[in-house]
């Protein structure tokens, strides 16, 4: 696909490339490893890591969250290029993409790793140093080079227009599903997508109709419920490819995924038995209840209580921040059964029953009220606060039968929740990067296409090879997670880098459209909107980089 103004430079890639890539880790780990030492002995007191020190030292702690989530990204990338290479599939653009990420990411890595736009983690703040040499040194100085840039864009130009880059080294099954959820969100989400967000829209039913056809929600409950039975990886290409369409859209699994990832851990049997078929055909749509005014990330102080009334429970109290509350019809809800608990214990999981709502009624459900919180972006499902006031509870839908478990239960689902929570992040990147980089093909200015200029053509770069390697850390978590290995330190570090590369994508693409992307009638302005809610949810960016910090140290 050819575009005027853009060059076909020659190739710009370094020699020896995958061996070039693999000798450069070693030295990356090595440094990482003396960075955790240093800051582990910053943070303990008498053998084990202090919160106090922890906090007083929150910076290094975090900078290390960082430095380890660019060396398991670099590591993955690496793995990525040599899958590829023995199947002989490894091709000059990918072989761009592995070279422009490791000479950027390495430079950053000596340099300073962007925390937040005005936040820079930097190896003294670790207290260490160190001088790059070698196969490092060479991939910092050539790596990242305007002609890399330049040769990637062409080449993206080259394949017939479309965005998403090199193989994925997944598997001919998920690039099947990929290649059919694109399709969907292509015919049946995105004409439609910037419509619902400008006019604060529920997602039709419809649609929701349509991806409980495709099994969307039961894609990895067991076949035994009810479910399709497939990977965790699956659902990584599906969220990704639909959030791509509209991230609205894509996180209607979510509900879902960790509704029924409580009941497949915690839940009892007949609770499996009774749950999981109808949350596997989209006959009822779930939403998960757990956070409160005031508490955010502390889901151990929440206050919002159940007690015993005959043989169920009577629930009273405030949540906020729900999605998709109105029209669904079971509450994943989380309540204190111990009164004399003030922590995590104490808390109790339910599988809470409602009546659907309607635009007129949209909370009909006695012992239940709600409203709307305006939002500037995720508006598909729409974000609500809720107060309970004796709002009855069936004694048998306890989750597991047992008081007390609830955190412990919720626990067990975030590996998955920031697993996804990371694919959606990349499919609103991948976003980004097409609206910019149609938007930069077709718009002229002095005399050529905005793409034919190299700080243009350069940000879609960028954007490709970051999307790129938060995709390979994200895969790499699921392969985990289906490998029943425990990925909560990879599946962490997906979401934190995921969340950042969406951000900048849409930021960038934004800054191509120039005014017009300030402009509501340009989608680019909703995907900003949407990709901002992703350093937020599941664990901000700040939670994220303490909870990885404590795996690291512990």
């Amino acid at each position: 696909m050819a575009h005027d103004g853009v060059q076909m430079p020659q190739t710009a890639l370094l020699p020896d490339l995958l061996a070039e890539t693999a000798a450069a880790l070693p030295s990356v780990e090595a440094l990482f490893d003396q960075a955790r030492a240093g800051v582990k002995a910053r943070v303990s007191r008498d053998g084990k890591v202090s919160a106090a020190a922890m906090e007083e030292h929150q910076f290094a702690a975090h900078a290390l969250s960082w430095l380890a989530t660019y060396v398991e990204a670099l590591r993955q990338m690496r793995a990525w290029a040599g899958r590829l290479s023995e199947a002989g599939q490894f091709g000059e653009m990918e072989g761009l993409l592995l070279q422009i990420g490791f000479g950027e990411y390495l430079a950053q890595v000596a340099g300073g790793i962007p925390m937040s736009q005005g936040e820079v983690a930097r190896l003294a703040d670790l207290g260490v140093a160190w001088a790059p040499d070698g196969a490092a040194a060479r991939l910092i100085a050539g790596g990242n080079s305007p002609a890399a840039r330049a040769r990637l864009v062409a080449l993206m130009c080259d394949n017939h227009g479309r965005a998403t880059f090199g193989a994925s080294g997944l598997g001919d099954e998920l690039e099947m599903i990929r290649d059919q959820f694109r399709r969907f969100a292509d015919e049946r989400v995105v004409p439609h997508a910037h419509g619902w967000h400008l006019r604060d829209e529920l997602i039709p039913m419809e649609v929701i109709r349509e991806l409980a056809d495709l099994g969307v929600f039961g894609l990895t409950i067991p076949e035994e419920f009810g479910g399709l039975g497939l990977s965790k990886a699956s659902m990584v290409v599906v969220s990704e490819e639909l959030s791509r369409g509209y991230i609205g859209v894509g996180s209607l699994g979510t509900r879902s995924e960790i509704a029924a990832e409580l009941i497949l851990c915690g839940g009892s049997d007949a609770q499996k038995a009774e749950w999981l078929p109808k949350l596997a055909s989209g006959e009822i749509l779930p939403t998960a209840v757990f956070t409160e005014p005031n508490t955010g990330s502390d889901l151990g102080s929440l206050r919002t209580r159940a007690v015993r009334a005959g043989d169920g429970w009577e629930v009273t109290g405030n949540k906020t921040w729900i999605t998709h509350a109105a029209r669904t019809h079971v509450m994943t809800l989380l309540a204190r059964t111990d009164p004399e608990t003030t922590d995590y214990r104490g808390l109790s999981m339910f599988l809470a029953e409602k009546t659907p709502g309607t635009d007129a009624a949209p909370f009909p459900t006695p012992g239940m009220t709600g409203g709307e919180i305006g939002v500037l972006g995720y508006r598909g499902m729409k974000e609500y606060e809720l107060g309970f006031d004796g709002f009855r509870v069936k004694g048998e839908n306890l989750l597991g039968g047992v008081p007390g478990q609830g955190f412990k239960q919720l626990m067990q689902t975030f590996e998955s929740a920031r697993i996804q929570t990371a694919a959606r992040a990349i499919g609103v990147a991948q976003a980004a990067l097409e609206a910019g980089m149609k938007y930069a093909s077709d718009r002229r200015q002095f005399g050529k296409a905005l793409i034919a200029f190299p700080r243009v053509s350069g940000k879609l770069a960028m954007m490709a090879v970051e999307i790129m390697v938060a995709r390979q850390l994200t895969y790499y978590s699921a392969w985990q997670k289906d490998h029943d290995k425990r990925c909560d330190l990879e599946a962490g570090m997906a979401k934190l880098l995921g969340a950042r590369v969406a951000w900048a994508a849409a930021d960038n693409a934004l800054q191509i459209h120039g005014g017009n992307g300030f402009a509501l009638e340009y989608p680019v302005s909703r995907i900003l909107c949407d990709a901002r809610i992703l350093n937020i949810f599941e664990g901000a960016a700040e939670i994220q980089a303490q909870v990885i910090a404590r795996r690291l140290l512990d």
